[in-house]
């Protein structure tokens, strides 16, 4: 039997190969396209039982097979995977675009919203039947026919193009290699990290140290390379991946600037067809905030308060770099660095010296043991069909031994996987005839492997990202919803979705919980007080700097997506300096193409949300504060935050369990509070 269409149980990762993604979904778009005629022929009056759930165990099928050869795609890249996604990928967005088009589904769904029987749907049912109906008017179902060919193309074309842009950026990312064969070049560089290249050097067949754009290689090497030109070197590479800065130099076309404008224009097309003023104003029809209007005033609302930090910060930073490190023209290579010894002066302690003190069996008993603490829950190493050996599998169970959730966790960085860390979703909690399917989840992070037989070190920062995926994968995980499309993050607005997965970095901060989840490499001793004094002296160094990086990026999604002209004279590239001259303090050097590798806006669902990041940080800053008035492991606190915002998933407003866990409506003081942005 084909893995793919085995849904009895965990995907069968070790059986999954190429030849099966085909079959697999064709066989599932034939048997779909059938139940839907069948359906749609059946001239009883529809209802939840006859009608909304075999339409629903149809599309979890297709949703499930196609969910797993996405996530191979990510994580085991290759070029003969990418050839045969590729070409089903739009086999599936055609499919899906056929559906939210089809008027006599969306006439089905309006039935049942209209009938007697609709009352004594359960509240979860009701937000189902709603979503579904905002949904099909947002799919183009009550567009004009001679119009529903032009609005499909155009979603078949978005998918296409937001995969090569992806792809663009992987292979440009991998692409590059930087060989130093005289170790004066790489002095400032620590042990770990150097003998890390050395061995990436010796497995290419090269002499010396082999760096790369990967962010475990990368990120250090710009924090600490004493070598100026080196850095320089790496981050003109790193900045201008998949632009055509690059393809001037390459054999290889990986340019992202034409995919960009035409992404642009279709969405805006998209959302012209459907009766919106523009893109922003269509993705934000299924999001907390109001208008692209309100958005922007938040954002230029955080700048305002951010940006006295932000420019004593970069002064701070300018006078350092000038009378220690002879830097008088602070330049982009630079900033890391200079500020990675700046905070080594003002609080003694490297990032180097902290990430001994994480290692990776440590850190991930600490964030068990929170979480066990915090919820009721325990959660034991299992066993499951994994697509790569370093991918491991672990089981969640509640306080009686009964299975919760399971979660894939995949910590590694590695040639086929892309960058970044994300969680998403394997299999998702439902009601089905043999009772609550358990649903898993899939973690991954792009740390460094462990070396010499030692446990892998993460920095703090890295912690910080693995708690982070995992709030994600609570959300998913311990909802106690029953219906499909609001189980766990399915439904919940995308500007709230990162409220647990933020609220779950401010433990990485506290004293009780590091004393939990650190053992120093060498010694075995914890985090001493002395240095957990120092982290948290530091733990807002720079963050105006931060604060305006992230509304900058976010208010250029916003533009780009609401203002912008795709068919104008004006460039990507002179919209973003615009927005860089209202908000930024640090001006990028001219050759800086960012907008080429944001794969948030242009191959993720960030597009006019990456405003969501800021906007679920309040959210989440203000929910802890209920910990941080309470006591930060109190179980009854825990349990009220499990019940309110994690079990309730999408089938409800996330206003409403924001307010039902607060008792409030949100304040941004908390979020300004933790990251130092108030007047001392």
């Amino acid at each position: 039997m084909n893995p793919l269409l085995d849904f009895s149980g965990l995907p069968r990762f070790a059986e999954i190969n190429n030849e099966h993604i085909t079959p697999a979904v064709d066989e599932l778009l034939t048997r779909n396209r059938a139940l839907t005629e069948k359906l749609l022929a059946d001239t009883t009056p529809p209802t939840w039982d006859n009608f909304v759930q075999p339409f629903e165990d149809a599309h979890e099928q297709l949703s499930r097979a196609w969910g797993q050869v996405g996530h191979l795609n990510m994580v085991m890249n290759s070029p003969e995977l990418r050839e045969v996604y590729n070409a089903n990928l739009p086999k599936v967005t055609q499919y899906y675009a056929e559906l939210s088009q089809n008027l006599a589904l969306f006439q089905k769904y309006k039935a049942i919203r209209n009938s007697d029987s609709y009352a004594n749907l359960s509240k979860a049912q009701k937000k189902v039947i709603e979503n579904e109906l905002r949904d099909f008017r947002l799919g183009g179902a009550e567009l004009p026919e001679d119009q529903k060919a032009r609005f499909m193309a155009i979603q078949e074309a978005l998918s296409e193009q937001t995969s090569k842009f992806s792809d663009n950026l992987l292979d440009a990312t991998n692409a590059y290699t930087c060989v130093i064969e005289d170790e004066k070049d790489i002095s400032g560089i620590h042990a770990d990290e150097r003998q890390v290249a050395a061995e990436a050097a010796q497995e290419a067949g090269k002499n010396g140290w082999l760096f790369t754009l990967k962010a475990p290689s990368y990120g250090p090497l710009m924090q600490y390379a004493d070598n100026r030109g080196l850095r320089e070197r790496m981050y003109r590479s790193y900045t201008t991946r998949a632009s055509e800065l690059l393809a001037e130099n390459s054999k290889i076309d990986w340019n992202n600037t034409p995919l960009m404008t035409e992404i642009l224009k279709l969405r805006a097309e998209e959302a012209r067809m459907l009766g919106f003023g523009n893109y922003a104003e269509f993705s934000l029809a299924s999001k907390m905030a109001d208008s692209p209007q309100q958005v922007g005033e938040f954002l230029l609302e955080l700048a305002h308060r951010a940006r006295p930090f932000a420019e004593q910060d970069l002064q701070e930073l300018r006078e350092f770099a000038a009378q220690q490190l002879g830097l008088n023209d602070l330049q982009a290579w630079d900033v890391t660095y200079a500020g990675e010894k700046l905070r080594q002066q003002r609080y003694a302690f490297s990032e180097q010296e902290v990430k001994q003190y994480f290692p990776e069996d440590a850190v991930l008993a600490g964030l068990f043991g929170l979480v066990e603490t915090l919820f009721g829950l325990s959660i034991v190493q299992s066993s499951a069909p994994v697509w790569h050996e370093t991918v491991r599998f672990f089981d969640i169970r509640d306080n009686k031994g009964l299975m919760v959730g399971q979660f894939y966790l995949d910590l590694y960085a590695r040639a086929s996987k892309r960058g970044g860390a994300w969680m998403d979703d394997a299999i998702t909690r439902r009601r089905t005839a043999k009772g609550i399917q358990t649903p898993v989840a899939y973690l991954n992070c792009n740390f460094a492997s462990p070396l010499g037989g030692k446990p892998a070190l993460f920095t703090h920062d890295e912690v910080i990202t693995l708690f982070h995926e995992f709030g994600h994968g609570l959300h998913h995980l311990l909802t106690e919803v029953e219906e499909l499309g609001v189980s766990g993050i399915s439904g919940v607005e995308w500007d709230a979705v990162e409220l647990p997965s933020q609220f779950m970095e401010n433990f990485c901060w506290e004293w009780d919980v590091l004393q939990g989840m650190t053992r120093h490499a060498d010694t075995g001793a914890k985090l001493p007080r002395d240095l957990y004094d120092k982290m948290i002296a530091a733990k807002n160094f720079q963050s105006g700097l931060q604060m305006l990086r992230q509304i900058e990026f976010s208010l250029f999604d916003l533009r780009l997506h609401s203002d912008y002209d795709a068919n104008g004279k004006q460039t990507v590239q002179q919209l973003l300096d615009e927005v860089r001259k209202e908000v930024t303090v640090l001006m990028p050097p001219a050759f800086n193409r960012f907008q080429n590798s944001f794969s948030h806006i242009f191959a993720g669902g960030y597009a006019a949300g990456y405003y969501s990041y800021k906007w679920a940080e309040v959210l989440s800053a203000d929910a802890y504060s209920l910990f941080e008035d309470n006591g930060i492991l109190d179980a009854a606190t825990g349990e009220h935050f499990r019940r309110e915002i994690l079990a309730v998933g999408g089938s409800r407003d996330a206003m409403e369990s924001f307010r039902a866990f607060r008792g409030r409506e949100p304040q941004i003081d908390a979020l300004l509070r933790h990251n130092g942005l108030v007047a001392a």
